[in-house]
């Protein structure tokens, strides 16, 4: 590790994965059992979402299988989810979809998977030098990891697009995560962060 890989792991990654926690337990519908998590990494939002709602059962899937992960994580290609149609309450993509070959067949999959909603935290390439910031992000939190870096990010606009595409409506749109500390946040936080929660249109 570099030294800005340093301070991430020291300053950083701890107080967001929490703060990713508080996010997703917050989003999580009433009476959700289930989640799978897609590309879950080395696992640390799944323990800790499962240390605030101990009722929960949560699987975690990954293309890439780190040392000493903090639940059990299945492999997958990437794209196609490895569970039946409407096998857990809940799907989460946690910072996936940037990194994903084909994000709209691994959502649409997630979909599929998913009985009740899919939370989708991701990046939004809405203010100027996004994607500069969001790619320095990236390198800095990922690329030691073998995770490939993303050439580009979508605005809103086109995640709005694509989940119109799938049938899917945002029932909740969050961009006050607050995943850093307040000086951190002001550049890498706000309206650079998103957490969304869809569900199928009726």
């Amino acid at each position: 590790m570099n030294a800005l890989e340093q301070m991430h792991e020291r300053w950083v990654y701890g107080r967001r994965v929490s703060a990713l926690r508080d996010c997703i337990a917050a989003a999580l519908p009433a009476g959700t059992a289930s989640v799978l998590d897609v590309g879950c990494g080395d696992g640390l939002v799944a323990r800790l979402l499962l240390e605030a709602r101990p009722g929960l059962h949560v699987e975690g899937i990954d293309v890439l299988l780190r040392p000493g992960a903090h639940l059990p994580v299945t492999r997958f290609d990437g794209r196609q989810v490895p569970h039946p149609d409407g096998s857990f309450d809940v799907v989460m993509l946690v910072d996936v979809l940037h990194h994903a070959e084909a994000p709209t067949a691994l959502l649409a999959e997630a979909a599929r998977v998913a009985r009740r909603c899919v939370i989708v935290k991701d990046h939004l390439r809405d203010r100027p030098l996004a994607g500069p910031i969001l790619r320095f992000m990236d390198r800095i939190g990922n690329a030691r990891h073998g995770v490939s870096i993303p050439r580009d990010y979508w605005p809103s606009s086109r995640w709005r697009e694509e989940f119109r595409g799938l049938g899917l409506s945002p029932t909740l749109w969050r961009t006050d995560l607050t995943l850093y500390p307040p000086v951190l946040d002001a550049i890498f936080g706000g309206s650079l962060q998103c957490l969304v929660r869809l569900e199928r249109r009726v």
